[in-house]
């Protein structure tokens, strides 16, 4: 009889230690729940969570759709509506008598006499005007940058950054205008100075729209939209309006923190 057969065959349930189950593999010990084998089992690779998966999915499938580029009235109706109503004014003007057109840009304008006299009213106004009209790089700017950002943080946040740098930047150049006139370092003509357009909401939107985008495609629209901006204020065609523009970027840096939670709580909850 071979002894190593019979020693392997009688071995009792005693010698069956941890040390011998865990050398075995997978040998456990009968009625003891949650063994080590059983943890090893149970255990699977953590998955990313499903809100997640469907976000980055949806965002494949945007990027190969060009169309989105554009404004529409049920997925960006504060884009969509705001340029249909620059667009009526726009051709308005041009088909307009130029005094009218004129008179109705002064009325609007937020030079320091209309905002000491009537802030809210010609703040609201003068974003109604394209400077340049809708052939300016400020009007596809527009439409390209508010539908970017709308679809990424909605329409209410899209009106509220376009806004904040439209107001903010409005009133940093224009104050010390005023105060400039109360100085003596200005004539009193510089009160009347014409200033309106799109153009400082634009720039706070090109900002913010920049804090939501990859790396590699958010440093070069910053550095090459300040680029642009900082030459027409080395240019000195129009100082206050090009600090103005820088200001507004600015702003709408400033918004990052505020924008990204939203995008992050969105793309979650998709």
């Amino acid at each position: 009889m071979d002894r190593s057969t019979t020693a392997a065959a009688t071995t009792s349930p005693s010698d069956a230690t941890p040390e011998n189950a865990e050398a075995g593999g997978t040998s456990v010990l009968d009625g003891m729940p949650r063994q080590r084998g059983d943890a090893v089992t149970e255990t699977s690779a953590p998955r990313p969570p499903a809100s997640r998966a469907r976000a980055l999915a949806r965002a494949r499938t945007s990027a190969l759709r060009p169309w989105r580029l554009l404004p529409t009235p049920t997925g960006t109706p504060f884009t969509f509506g705001y340029a249909a109503v620059l667009a009526v004014v726009s051709v308005t003007a041009d088909h307009a008598a130029p005094s009218l057109v004129h008179a109705l840009q002064q009325g609007s304008s937020t030079d320091v006499a209309h905002l000491a006299r009537h802030p809210v009213l010609v703040l609201l106004a003068s974003a109604l005007w394209i400077a340049g009209g809708v052939a300016s790089m400020y009007a596809a700017g527009f439409v390209l940058v508010l539908t970017a950002l709308e679809r990424r943080i909605g329409g209410l946040r899209a009106a509220g950054v376009f806004l904040l740098g439209h107001v903010v930047a409005t009133l940093a150049t224009e104050v010390p205008v005023g105060l400039s006139v109360l100085a003596g370092h200005l004539p009193g003509s510089s009160l009347h100075r014409l200033d309106y357009g799109i153009s400082f909401g634009v720039a706070a939107s090109v900002g913010a729209l920049a804090g939501l985008l990859t790396p590699w495609l958010r440093w070069p629209l910053l550095i090459g939209f300040a680029g642009v901006l900082a030459g027409d204020l080395i240019a000195f065609r129009d100082p206050m309006t090009d600090w103005g523009h820088l200001l507004s970027l600015a702003v709408g840096v400033s918004t990052w923190p505020l924008i990204r939670r939203r995008h992050r709580a969105g793309a979650d909850g998709r």
